[in-house]
C-alpha cells in the first residue's frame, strides 16, 4: 500500500478562508466569530485564527459589540471592509462600452460608460478605446492602495473558454482572439457572454457583501435571466451558479423558435424570440425606423413614448412580442424546471406591470399548472448589470483563492 499524501496545510487554510469569506458575504446580517464557526462547521479555535488573518490584512473589521443576553460576553460583529481589494468589470455592448471597479463591500470605486451605436465598429478601435479608458482607473486604484484581484469582460456573443469571440452578430464581429488586446492581457480578464455576467450581478453575496436591495432571489436560488436589447441573451442559474454548458453557450433563449414560419433570424433559424421581442424587431415592426436607424436610442425613445401614449400600432407590436416572450420563457421553464424569471435589459422599461402580466400568463403554459407558481421580476440590478457581474467575476478570484493575495509579512 502506497504512502498517503500529506495534507497541505496551506491548501486547507486557503479553503477555510474561502468558505469564511463566502459565508460573510452572503449573510443577511453581520456575523460574529461564533456565528461563523456554527455556520461553517469549523472549530472556534480555527475560526479565531482565520478571522485574525482577515483582520490583519484589512479585509474585515470589527463592528460595535452587541449584548445578546443578560449574561456573557457581548457579541462582536464582523464587517467586510472596503478599499483593500477590488475587481474590474469591462463591457462592450451594442449600445456602448465601459469599465467599472467594484469593492468587496459593494462600493463602486470608479465607473465610466460611453453610449454609442456599436454596430459595424472595428474591434481593434473599440478595444483600444477601452484600454485608454481603463488605464487611468487602474492608476487611481493603485494610488489608493487598492489591489485589483481580477477582471471580467462581458460581450454580446458566443465566447469560448480559450478566450475567443466566435460571433457577436449584432456587432458584426466574428472569430476574434481576445487575448491579442492589451487591456485583456494586462488585466488577465475572463471573457463571457453579457447575459451570464448580468445574471451574476443579481445573486446576493456572489462576490460582494450582500446588499439590502438584492432581495428577489437568495444566494443559492435557481432562476432564468433574460437580457434583452437588439439581441436577446439568457442565462440559467442553478443553485446560485451560472450553468455554462459544454461549450459555454447555455441559456441562449433569444434563439428559441416561437414561430416556425416566422422571419429569418440572424442565426439562420426561422421565428426566433429575438425576431419579435428584440429592439430592432420592435421598432421596425412599428414602422418607426429600419436597419441601423432602428438600433439607435432616439428610435427607442419614440417607440416608448408612443407605447405610453396608447398608440394602437405600437401596442399591437408589444402584444405580439409578449406572446413570443411567454412562449419562449414557458419552454425554458419546462426544460430547466425553474420557476423564477428575471426580465432585464430593454423590457425593464415596461415596468413591473409587464412582469405581473407575464407571470400570470405563464402559469397556464407551464407543466404542473395551476399548482405551480411562476414568478417574473424586474432585476434589482438593472442599469449596466453586465458591468457589475464582470467585476464580480474578477472578485471571485480573491474569494476562491484568498491566500494568493494575502502574502505573509
Amino acid at each position: 500500500m502506497g504512502a498517503l499524501r500529506r495534507i497541505n496545510q496551506d491548501d486547507l487554510r486557503n479553503h477555510n478562508l474561502s468558505v469564511t469569506l463566502d459565508t460573510l458575504l452572503r449573510a443577511q446580517e453581520p456575523m460574529s466569530r461564533a456565528d461563523l464557526a456554527k455556520t461553517t462547521g469549523l472549530t472556534k479555535a480555527t475560526m479565531s485564527l482565520l478571522v485574525s488573518m482577515l483582520l490583519d490584512h484589512g479585509i474585515i473589521e470589527e463592528g460595535t459589540p452587541a449584548a445578546t443576553a443578560a449574561f456573557g460576553r457581548p457579541s462582536t460583529p464582523l464587517v467586510v471592509r472596503g478599499g483593500r481589494f477590488c475587481g474590474i468589470g469591462l463591457q462592450i455592448n451594442t449600445d456602448g462600452y465601459g469599465c467599472l471597479a467594484l469593492d468587496l463591500n459593494g462600493d463602486t470605486l470608479g465607473q465610466e460608460w460611453v453610449s454609442a451605436d456599436m454596430t459595424g465598429t472595428d474591434p481593434y478601435d473599440i478595444f483600444a478605446r477601452l484600454d485608454a479608458m481603463t488605464f487611468p482607473l487602474e492608476s487611481r486604484l493603485k494610488r489608493r492602495g487598492c489591489t485589483v484581484v481580477g477582471s471580467g469582460l462581458a460581450l454580446p456573443g458566443l465566447v469560448t473558454e480559450d478566450m475567443r469571440l466566435l460571433v457577436a452578430r449584432n456587432l458584426g464581429w466574428e472569430n476574434i482572439d481576445l487575448t491579442r488586446f492589451n487591456v485583456v492581457r494586462r488585466l488577465d480578464a475572463v471573457a463571457g457572454n453579457e447575459a451570464k455576467m448580468a445574471a451574476l450581478a443579481q445573486i446576493p453575496g456572489y462576490a460582494t457583501e450582500r446588499a439590502n436591495f438584492l432581495n428577489v432571489v437568495n444566494r443559492t436560488d435557481s432562476f432564468i435571466y433574460l437580457s434583452t436589447d437588439i439581441g436577446i441573451g439568457g442565462a440559467v442559474v442553478r443553485d446560485g451558479e451560472v450553468v455554462a454548458g459544454v461549450q459555454g453557450f447555455a441559456g441562449e433563449i433569444g434563439h428559441i423558435s416561437v414561430s416556425l414560419d416566422g422571419p429569418v433570424c440572424s442565426c439562420g433559424r426561422h421565428g426566433c424570440l429575438e425576431c419579435f421581442a428584440g429592439r430592432r424587431a420592435l421598432i421596425e415592426a412599428a414602422g418607426l425606423a429600419e436597419g441601423d436607424e432602428a438600433t439607435g436610442g432616439e428610435a427607442l425613445e419614440r417607440f416608448l413614448q408612443r407605447w405610453r401614449g396608447g398608440d394602437p400600432v405600437v401596442a399591437d407590436v408589444v402584444d405580439r412580442a409578449v406572446d413570443a416572450l411567454v412562449s419562449a420563457i414557458a419552454s425554458a421553464i419546462n426544460l430547466c424546471d425553474i420557476d423564477t424569471v428575471l426580465l432585464g435589459g430593454l423590457w425593464t422599461y415596461f415596468g413591473d406591470e409587464l412582469a405581473s402580466v407575464l407571470g400570470g400568463r405563464l402559469r397556464s403554459e407551464v407543466l404542473g399548472s395551476p399548482e405551480r407558481q411562476v414568478r417574473v421580476f424586474v432585476p434589482p440590478v438593472a442599469e449596466h448589470p453586465s458591468l457589475y457581474g464582470a467585476a464580480e467575476m474578477g472578485l471571485r478570484r480573491f474569494i476562491d483563492d484568498p491566500l494568493h493575495f494575502m502574502p505573509e509579512d
